[in-house]
């Protein structure tokens, strides 16, 4: 039994773990800060597409408020159905910029998965040459303590040239 604990801490201690932190590294990467830019770009002018479409629908529905008394129930109907039409296209238009799977995350993926895939790349090479057994990722798992002596990141932005 002395035997197997002994032999247990021993190959404990024989494996190599280390972290890094992506958001720091994405950071120091001006390709990411481009493409950070131009997400944002892109997000914004859909927002200003969507805070007209909201405010047009707002001042239809305003007006209808206002005349829906001395209106008919044909006319009421119509008017109505414009308004759910509009607020249905709005509902459309959002989902296809900025739901799942749409031109916002396709354009992320676009831009940013190849930075990631490089980051991944540089990490699993240094992993391979220094023998290590574990890396984390220190900006998607919680650390709730870290010795800075084990932080790769800036040898990780070294072998990919930054």
């Amino acid at each position: 039994m002395c035997f197997a604990l002994v032999a247990m801490s021993f190959h404990a201690k024989a494996q190599k773990f280390a972290y890094v932190d992506t958001e720091y590294m994405l950071g120091k990467i001006p390709e990411y800060k481009q493409a950070q830019d131009q997400l944002d770009k892109l997000s914004a002018d859909w927002q200003g597409e969507i805070a007209k479409k909201r405010s047009n629908i707002e001042r239809l529905y305003n007006e209808y408020q206002a005349q829906e008394v001395l209106l008919t129930e044909t006319l009421k109907k119509q008017k109505q159905d414009q308004i759910l039409n509009l607020e249905t296209d709005l509902q459309n238009y959002e989902q296809t910029k900025f739901g799942y799977e749409g031109e916002l995350f396709q354009k992320r993926q676009e831009l940013v998965k190849p930075i990631q895939d490089k980051i991944f790349e540089a990490v699993q090479q240094i992993s391979k040459n220094r023998g290590y057994d574990f890396i984390f990722d220190k900006s998607t798992v919680t650390m709730l303590a870290f010795n800075e002596k084990y932080d790769m990141s800036d040898d990780v932005l070294k072998s990919m040239g930054y």
